[in-house]
């Protein structure tokens, strides 16, 4: 893997500089794609693309001194780990056929308020799912999507404004969305 990157840069003392690089941080990058990941495979993969970002912004990192590319390849890593969080949780989104627990009294407008939700935007879509179907806490919805607590509530006050809205303009309103 090395050699690879090591082909992308230009001169002998850039490719010095990154094998000392790779050298001092490569365990550590995959340590923290690990942590973020919990699984080999993907976390080999962030250990990859953290590479790869770290040679295509090679400029900028070289122009760090020493002691401050710890913190941004453990930066880079982290991101990495948390864009493949992210692409695979776009794809797992609740399947359109999905027949969400509901009480068994107010079913009728239980699902209109699930259909309701399912129409919204998917940043607040899939929050508003976590919390109002799942039942989810803003915290372990955080946990699950990598965001900030105070990102979840921000969009969980947005999502119930965004169904309040909705609702008023076909006749209702009720308080508690």
């Amino acid at each position: 893997m090395l050699v690879m990157f090591l082909s992308m840069l230009e001169t002998e003392e850039d490719q010095r500089r990154f094998t000392k690089l790779f050298e001092a941080h490569e365990k550590k990058i995959y340590g923290v794609a690990l942590h973020i990941l919990g699984d080999r495979d993907r976390a080999e993969d962030a250990a990859q693309q953290t590479w790869l970002k770290l040679v295509q912004n090679w400029e900028r990192v070289s122009a760090l001194l020493w002691e401050e590319t710890e913190g941004y390849v453990v930066t880079v890593a982290k991101n990495a780990a948390l864009d493949i969080l992210r692409a695979e949780r776009r794809f797992a989104a609740f399947p359109e056929d999905w027949d969400p627990p509901a009480p068994e009294n107010r079913q009728d407008e239980y699902d209109y308020l699930v259909s309701l939700i399912r129409a919204l935007p998917e940043g607040y879509r899939r929050i508003l799912e976590l919390k109002c179907v799942e039942e989810e806490t803003n915290k372990e919805i955080a946990q699950r999507m990598g965001l900030k607590e105070s990102a979840v509530s921000m969009r969980v006050l947005r999502g119930r404004k965004l169904l309040r809205e909705q609702l008023e303009k076909e006749g209702y309103f009720h308080d508690a969305v």
